[in-house]
């Protein structure tokens, strides 16, 4: 299943207006700007996504905020009549899981005001928690999906992807659940978010969207960067559309055994008035690629964004520092390697493209990438409304990374 991609990318393409202009900058030359555009385009017209917003820092600067495509109306199976919406820089886009890297923050951020200790079992301060055998887990094995209770027990009939808009259900449920990977490292895909805000509930006594409001969202100045996303905004989000090659066996059992529905499911459910209205911690922040690539600088610059300290640099460490060695997640049945909050490059390669040792940021559904490279002085963001698994668009990815990260070495 594959978007139409006209023959003439100008028609689809939008720059913000404010950032860029011709010749070199933060140290890239025309000739690396122009490579690595040349490559993100290579990704649209693979026909995998609807539309691509792609912000690119270096050095603190912006050197790309452009997008392609459509917010609505060219999906895979959309006819050519319908009306179409362009996607702009400006445009709200789910970030789905890369909201962990930013509800870890807000973890880390509770922990350095002394509100928590991530050392400490998450039923010192969740007591209903510690049933089913999960007593001794901690915030820090929930935070490097060491946890053991990537899945919860729930009937047949339950698995449905409006139970993550019950709140309090999901929080019953998570707790009731017995651990189902002991200590071994297996992806949360969902579980861990709600434990975390739940623990930032019960705490600082306010919901996990004030605390976002607060800690983050008003210090950096940002216009969305909400769990769920106000009604006002709903017409302007970006649509997500099922793309790519159908999701068969082997694929189609490990994609539900994380989501714990099945792949069309979740995007069908994700377009919805109600999901958007929920409050999600591992998988439904709304913000722009410009919002998740300054998200990232703050990280980059020591927890720092004009002067104001939002983390403390000895934060920023930790939340970095890895948590065990590169290994097999149990989950996603791929190596990873996390901190506490965030995949990890590699060298080789990672997630991140080839040669990332230094590299952390996180994935989100499908090929939605937030992270920073110390060693190359970026940050960025790449948000695809696309969510195709396997294709030809992953050559074309690989082969985006790769050229990011040779460009900016």
């Amino acid at each position: 299943m594959k978007v139409r991609v006209p023959r003439d990318l100008h028609t689809v393409t939008t720059v913000a207006d404010d950032v860029e202009r011709d010749g070199p900058r933060a140290g890239l030359s025309a000739a690396d700007t122009k490579a690595i555009w040349s490559a993100l385009k290579g990704l649209y017209r693979t026909g995998a996504y609807p539309g691509i917003a792609f912000t690119l820092r270096r050095h603190g600067q912006r050197v790309f905020d452009r997008t392609l495509g459509h917010a609505e109306g060219n999906g895979p199976a959309d006819p050519v009549s319908a009306p179409k919406r362009l996607l702009t820089p400006a445009t709200p886009i789910c970030l789905f899981s890369a909201s962990k890297a930013v509800t870890a923050v807000l973890v880390h951020k509770l922990a350095e005001d002394g509100g928590i200790r991530l050392d400490e079992r998450v039923s010192h301060y969740l007591p209903a928690f510690g049933q089913a055998g999960k007593q001794d887990t901690t915030i820090s094995d929930v935070l490097a999906h060491r946890g053991g209770f990537p899945m919860m027990k729930i009937r047949a009939a339950d698995k449905k992807v409006e139970l993550m808009e019950d709140w309090d259900r999901v929080i019953e449920l998570i707790c009731a659940s017995p651990p189902t990977a002991s200590r071994q490292q297996a992806y949360h895909a969902m579980t861990g978010g709600f434990i975390l805000g739940e623990i930032i509930k019960r705490v600082t006594g306010t919901p996990i969207t004030a605390y976002l409001d607060a800690e983050i969202r008003k210090p950096l100045k940002f216009r969305h960067f909400t769990y769920g996303i106000a009604k006002k905004h709903w017409s302007d989000v970006a649509l997500n559309y099922e793309a790519g090659a159908p999701v068969r066996f082997p694929l189609s059992t490990v994609a539900e055994r994380a989501l714990f529905v099945p792949f069309p499911e979740v995007v069908r459910a994700s377009n919805t008035g109600s999901f958007k209205q929920a409050v999600i911690p591992a998988g439904n922040i709304y913000a722009t690629a410009d919002e998740l690539s300054r998200f990232f600088q703050m990280l980059l610059d020591g927890g720092s964004v004009n002067g104001r300290q939002i983390l403390k640099p000895a934060t920023v460490a930790r939340l970095r520092r890895p948590v065990g060695r590169i290994g097999l997640d149990r989950m996603l049945m791929i190596p990873l390697q996390y901190s506490e909050g965030m995949m990890l490059g590699a060298r080789p390669a990672s997630l991140f493209g080839p040669d990332t040792p230094e590299a952390y940021g996180h994935l989100g559904f499908m090929n939605i990438l937030g992270w920073a490279d110390p060693s190359r002085h970026l940050s960025a963001a790449l948000l695809t409304t696309g969510k195709a698994i396997l294709g030809t668009h992953l050559i074309a990815l690989s082969r985006l990374l790769a050229t990011i990260n040779a460009r900016c070495a």
